[in-house]
């Protein structure tokens, strides 16, 4: 199997895409993460829907969880009020690194390798074209697993 072959479209947003408009994809497509790309289509990085969710959670929350338990179901659930006005560029910790990226040809075993060591629910396929990268395709953690347990069956 070749990354080619194992990508699949995805849902992508851009940098400054909504917030909110980038969490409904989430929920809405039950997804991990989404692929960011620029302008020109390139991945860009990956938000995880955990950082998303970090940034409803209040930060004093985040460093004394018990207080969790002390806000009231009305406030609770205001708490994706937090994403408005904000894009996803403003939801990107200050350090994200580029998306793990394959080329079309690489293996099953190279595009889990990239996911091990970069940890990422996500692989980009893209193919050069010059100075251009084009996107193929998204390999997902769930849909690699998928395809390897079938090849073993």
């Amino acid at each position: 199997m070749r990354a080619r072959d194992l990508a699949v479209e995805y849902e992508t947003v851009g940098l400054d895409t909504g917030a909110t408009e980038a969490a409904r994809l989430m929920a809405e497509h039950r997804l991990p993460a989404l692929l960011v790309v620029d302008e020109a289509g390139a991945p860009r990085a990956i938000l995880p829907a955990s950082q998303m969710i970090k940034i409803l959670v209040p930060s004093y929350v985040i460093d004394d969880p018990a207080l969790a338990a002390v806000i009231d179901e009305r406030h609770a659930d205001r708490l994706c009020q937090a994403l408005e006005g904000r894009t996803v560029r403003d939801c990107l910790s200050p350090s994200v690194p580029a998306p793990p990226a394959a080329e079309p040809d690489a293996t099953a075993l190279e595009v889990a390798a990239l996911m091990a060591q970069s940890r990422s629910p996500l692989v980009a396929v893209v193919a050069d074209a010059g100075a251009e990268k084009r996107l193929l395709g998204v390999v997902t953690a769930s849909h690699l697993l998928e395809r390897l347990l079938t090849a073993t069956s």
